[in-house]
């Protein structure tokens, strides 16, 4: 086994995944004939292509009647080979009461694993939590229903939930791009992100052109991250689904020692799907700890020689482990990703421009599909009419919680302006907290307009 070639590591391969590999060299003459594999356990049934049976399965879920398919293949056929992330309105009907700053929330649910980064004493089992962290959330991102793109302006927070704070903002809209930090006791996590997109067609590839940063209270360990980019099959044509094939390499900028894991791509019949592998490596590029497992079950880790051979008389021992989800739910929610959605998790005395407010959301999470649909178009339109009047006063956009730095940052998909946060969300949190103001939070109006006249 090469310790370099994280493709090969550990035993996250598997029995079932070899099978499969052999399986699918039979072409798609097979498909028809996979009931024969049902007694496999974990072989799934993916056509990256597409197939009439995906298509009905997918109709059957509320999506894509065979003419709004059709009517929609003939408008996105000009965009192919383009960066679709702000230049097409879509329907509602393919997407989730959640906008992806809300989704940026959603890497703490399993934020007890930097708890436990910051508190160990070893610091390539700190990597083995901080890595398991950054993986954890790709159970989430596989969903197949598309957020709601932000609002300039439109914020999303949560106050003191498992003892962290968490507020993200809308800092561009052309190109979108959205800030993040959240914090505890233990971490502080900063993220600037911009996501960029590639139409293929029946497919799109999303390159994460973001900063990662994660930095541990205890020693002021800095923790970067570089995540691999998201590859959605079949939007149009065929059952919807979601890879993200290639690197994950996560580095500690204070030591020297990383993590580089590799998600094993998805290919007929669903083999290598789900499956991680990889190393954490020391300054001097050695293994010292291996780690497997699958994003959407667990992860486990096993000390390593420096051939990447687990160690004698050791054993892989589990990090993380995935909580119990939702049975059937509409939108492949976990419980966490409801809590996010419900108000139960929002602070006194919320920000009139948070995701929660908004009435194209709200109106989806309530099954109202087309007073959705109006309301998103409304508020696309008041966008635009806020932007003209910025551009005839000559001032530009001005983020409220999160400043623009000098600093540029090169990412493997393109360059990145970084956003910091500046710390003013910290003071009005405490004085809200402290005022008596008891408003009902579903009571207020959305407002992310940085002119007021335009709330109305």
């Amino acid at each position: 086994m090469a310790p370099n070639d994280p493709k090969k590591a550990g035993a996250g391969s598997g029995f079932f995944a070899s099978l499969a590999s052999s399986i699918s060299n039979l072409g798609s003459a097979m498909t028809k004939s996979v009931n024969g594999l049902v007694p496999y356990e974990g072989l799934e049934v993916i056509n990256p292509e597409g197939s009439t049976d995906d298509a009905e399965e997918e109709a059957s879920r509320g999506r894509w009647k065979q003419e709004d398919r059709d009517g929609y293949w003939k408008m996105m056929q000009k965009y192919i080979g383009s960066d679709v992330t702000s230049m097409v309105t879509l329907p509602v009907i393919i997407f989730e009461p959640m906008t992806m700053l809300q989704k940026m929330a959603e890497l703490m649910e399993y934020s007890h694993l930097l708890d436990m980064a910051d508190t160990t004493e070893d610091p390539y089992l700190r990597m083995v939590y901080a890595s398991s962290w950054a993986i954890s959330v790709y159970y989430a991102f596989q969903r197949t229903w598309k957020p709601f793109n932000p609002i300039l302006g439109e914020t999303y927070e949560m106050a003191n939930y498992n003892g962290v704070n968490f507020i993200s903002e809308q800092v561009s809209h052309h190109p979108p791009m959205s800030a993040g930090h959240a914090e505890n006791e233990h971490f502080t996590y900063d993220c600037t992100s911009k996501l960029k997109t590639k139409f293929l067609g029946n497919s799109i590839d999303v390159y994460p052109v973001g900063r990662t940063r994660v930095t541990l209270k205890r020693d002021g360990v800095v923790l970067d991250l570089v995540p691999p980019l998201t590859k959605v099959h079949n939007l149009i044509f065929g059952r919807t689904w979601v890879d993200s094939p290639g690197e994950m390499i996560m580095t500690n900028l204070t030591t020297g020692d990383k993590v580089v894991l590799y998600f094993q791509p998805c290919g007929w019949f669903g083999s290598g799907r789900y499956e991680v592998d990889g190393y954490v490596y020391n300054a001097s590029e050695e293994p010292k700890i291996l780690m497997t497992g699958k994003w959407n079950e667990s992860m486990s880790y096993q000390p390593c020689d420096g051939e990447g051979e687990p160690l004698p008389g050791t054993e892989l021992k589990e990090v993380w482990k995935l909580a119990d989800v939702p049975k059937d739910d509409k939108y492949q929610y976990t419980h966490f990703a409801h809590k996010i959605n419900s108000f139960d998790t929002a602070p006194k005395k919320l920000l009139p421009s948070d995701s929660r407010l908004r009435p194209d959301r709200y109106a989806l999470e309530m099954g109202d599909m087309s007073k959705s649909g109006n309301e998103k178009s409304s508020m696309e339109e008041r966008q635009r009419a806020e932007k003209r009047t910025r551009e005839e006063k000559g001032q530009g956009f001005t983020p409220k919680w999160f400043d623009v730095t000098e600093e540029v940052t090169a990412t493997p998909w393109g360059d990145l302006e970084v956003y910091q946060f500046n710390g003013k969300y910290l003071e009005h949190r405490a004085a809200a907290d402290n005022s008596e103001d008891n408003t009902d939070p579903k009571s207020i109006q959305f407002n992310p307009w940085q002119f007021q006249d335009l709330s109305t």
